[in-house]
């Protein structure tokens, strides 16, 4: 019998800290940085990152989505949300309501 392998996930309430993960010269990590912190509690630290560089406090990662898959083999057993608008996408949208309301949030 063959198993699939566990998802990371975490309960929303328990996120103290969101990185948003971006390629070297993609502005749009700071853009979402700046929309993310308005949306949440001061109690979760929202910051960029460049995939290699994410740091290891890290309890949740967002991404564009073409960069997904590179961000996963970085993340480790952290959940990696995957985004494509920078406005209204329905992924962080998602996000943002599952820390707010401390829903499981998997990637």
């Amino acid at each position: 019998m063959e198993f699939a392998p566990l998802m990371p996930s975490i309960d929303g309430a328990a996120v103290r800290k969101l990185v948003i993960a971006c390629d070297a010269g993609m502005a749009s990590s700071v853009l979402m940085s700046s929309q993310l912190r308005k949306h949440l509690s001061p109690r979760v630290v929202v910051s960029h990152s460049p995939v290699d560089a994410l740091p290891a406090d890290a309890d949740v990662v967002l991404t564009h989505g073409k960069l997904a898959e590179r961000v996963r083999l970085a993340a480790g057993d952290r959940p990696v949300v995957a985004y494509d608008l920078l406005v209204g996408d329905p992924a962080v949208d998602g996000l943002v309501r599952a820390i707010r309301e401390g829903q499981q949030i998997e990637a």
